[in-house]
């Protein structure tokens, strides 16, 4: 299996296949968590100073801010997939 790598801005890339979420920060809970995560050391920031726009869920039990919206990080997840699976050979 091949590591899908996404550009989440600022020349940060993560990989989409250790992905299990994509929210918005406006929520109460998912302030809770980012102030959860950051507390325990899980929390990596990559919005460069910006505004934090998306909070992205991995499956390593780490969280991850990015400074684009969630709408287009899902967007440029799913164009990579499609790339992926155009590129793989069909099995009869």
């Amino acid at each position: 299996m091949d590591t899908e790598l996404v550009h989440i801005g600022f020349t940060n890339i993560i990989a989409i296949n250790r992905v299990i979420a994509i929210a918005a920060p406006n929520s109460a809970p998912t302030k809770r968590l980012i102030q959860e995560y950051k507390n325990n050391g899980l929390l990596i920031d990559l919005t460069n100073g910006r505004r934090t726009k998306a909070v992205v869920v991995t499956d390593s039990k780490h969280i991850i801010l990015s400074a684009l919206a969630p709408e287009t990080i899902a967007s440029r997840c799913r164009q990579v997939g499609a790339k992926t699976a155009l590129s793989e050979p069909v099995q009869l």
